[in-house]
């Protein structure tokens, strides 16, 4: 009945249609101030979320209200959404291609064990992935190994190759940070640079129950695809700059760790 209160407000006067309307007079008034605070809060938080899209312009509608959170705002997926979406504010990614996996080569490729895993503690099973970065004038390339319990990256390496030394680099850094036990599952692609002599031969000695994907089946894999998209696409890509990816590797690491941080800067100077 409120809006036709409002409606008829100008022809007669509030207390006569509350009473035609057996409204309350308070509830008919306390109704209006609702809206306004609604108006104010929501322009407070329309402001907050152009702040956060510009600083990570990758961010949709259920980042952005985890972002709000953070920032002491309650507010529901729903709301924020309806907000960007009044506001013509969307999510930008940048759609490139590089390919990094080349299945193409004679050596073994191992069957995937790693799917029918019930991973339930750190290091029962680690899985691996290569990806691009492109800089300016260049690409680079960045190889990671998660461990599935944690989520955390265990290892990994920089390079402006794409090559056997990238991805062993990061294996070792793996091995070395970690205390690796016998029967381990390392998972990977069934590319060049993980079935290749020296790779496997790493993961032999120490021991490693080797499994790749199927060929051409990123969702074998999808834990490593997925931290791959999000490293790119909101720490790199938004602006291009290679000091974000060492920032996000570096919370993983203690200070004794740093030296491969150190390490993989020298090579990128």
């Amino acid at each position: 009945m409120h809006p036709l209160i409002d409606t008829a407000s100008a022809q007669l006067p509030v207390e006569r249609l509350c009473a035609l309307a057996v409204v309350p007079r308070s509830s008919y008034y306390r109704a209006g101030q609702v809206k306004v605070h609604q108006a104010d809060g929501n322009e407070t938080v329309l402001q907050e979320i152009r702040t956060i899209c510009e600083e990570m312009p990758s961010y949709g509608s259920p980042r952005v209200t985890a972002e709000l959170r953070r920032r002491g705002f309650p507010v529901n997926h729903k709301r924020v959404s309806r907000l960007m979406g009044k506001a013509n504010l969307h999510c930008r990614r940048k759609k490139r291609f590089v390919r990094t996996t080349d299945s193409r080569h004679n050596f073994r490729v191992y069957p995937n064990v790693a799917k029918d895993l019930v991973v339930i503690r750190p290091d029962q099973l680690w899985r691996a992935d290569i990806t691009y970065i492109r800089l300016v004038r260049e690409f680079i390339y960045l190889a990671v190994i998660l461990d599935a319990f944690s989520r955390r990256v265990v290892g990994w390496a920089l390079a402006r190759h794409i090559d056997a030394a990238l991805t062993v680099t990061a294996l070792k850094m793996a091995i070395e940070q970690r205390h690796v036990e016998p029967g381990l599952v390392h998972h990977s692609d069934q590319g060049v640079q993980y079935a290749c002599e020296e790779y496997v031969t790493l993961l032999n000695i120490n021991n490693f129950t080797i499994s790749m994907s199927r060929k051409g089946n990123p969702y074998d894999n999808a834990m490593a695809e997925s931290f791959m998209k999000t490293l790119k696409a909101e720490e790199v890509e938004f602006p291009p700059c290679v000091r974000h990816i060492f920032l996000i590797l570096r919370w993983t690491f203690s200070k004794e760790e740093m030296s491969y941080v150190q390490r993989a800067e020298k090579v990128l100077s």
